[in-house]
């Protein structure tokens, strides 16, 4: 999969409740954006990207606000009736970590449990569903296999034709969750792309060319020694999604939704 134009159009949006610095909730919205790309896997006419849904929303069906990424999950149906998404069940979906709220939405860094989204994503009956844990994110891989699913930390996964390779988690003090050692963090990395992935999900991924994309100095290193063609992360936001890595692309979709859509 290799981005074929880097520009970026917001089809769609999505009104959410998330914690604001200092305290208390604040009123965003969560924009989908297309970029397109040379080819997505088999069985898929799109494939959507999202990470960093730290928010809750009110579902399309209405009711008490659940989870952002469980409500967006809702919305796929209602954005494909539109003509806005293909339809869910011809939409593989990556997810990128740190999936969790406070119920509330007032605490920012709040940690919990976010089986119920990728849940929600294979409910809807996504085609394709694989993914990595955020530093905030409490699932396992045998939840996630319970739905289909695929969480990874360190191997790879044929979807489609198309391989995926993942680490979740960022690097720092094993003794809060959701971090490792550096040197843990890179050998995993390192076994992921000995596999050479066509796609390599992380949560905390490198840093992007210009002004307004940070990342870890350390991943850029290793990943641009043999740099897939897409690499998606998040954990930090970017100003501009889209930055190029040796041959390939980096998309970050941090409290963004990125559909990846065929150039035909």
């Amino acid at each position: 999969m290799r981005v074929v134009d880097g520009a970026c159009t917001t089809i769609a949006s999505l009104p959410y409740s998330r914690a604001r610095t200092g305290g208390g909730t604040e009123a965003a919205s969560l924009p989908v954006q297309r970029i397109r790309v040379g080819a997505v896997p088999d069985g898929c006419d799109a494939l959507l990207v999202a990470g960093d849904l730290q928010g809750v929303a009110v579902s399309p069906w209405g009711g008490d606000p659940v989870l952002l990424g469980i409500a967006v999950a809702d919305y796929l149906g209602v954005w494909a009736g539109e003509g806005l998404l293909p339809p869910p069940e011809r939409l593989g979906v990556v997810l990128t970590g740190d999936l969790y709220s406070a119920p509330g939405a007032d605490r920012r860094g709040a940690t919990g449990e976010v089986a119920d989204v990728w849940l929600a994503f294979a409910a809807m009956g996504a085609p394709l569903l694989v993914g990595v844990a955020g530093n905030h994110d409490v699932v396992s891989a045998g939840e996630a296999a319970e739905v289909g699913a695929a969480l990874l930390d360190g191997q790879c996964v044929e979807r489609g034709g198309t391989r995926f390779g993942g680490v979740g988690g960022i690097i720092g003090d094993p003794r809060r969750h959701g971090r490792s050692p550096e040197s843990g963090f890179l050998a995993r990395l390192d076994r992921v792309l000995d596999e050479e992935p066509s796609v390599l999900v992380l949560h905390e991924g490198p840093a992007g060319e210009g002004p307004g994309q940070p990342g870890n100095a350390r991943v850029r290193e290793r990943v641009a020694l043999r740099p897939p063609p897409l690499t998606v992360c998040g954990h930090v936001h970017w100003e501009r999604p889209v930055a190029p890595l040796g041959e390939g692309h980096i998309i970050n979709a941090d409290d963004r939704l990125m559909l990846l859509t065929p150039n035909r």
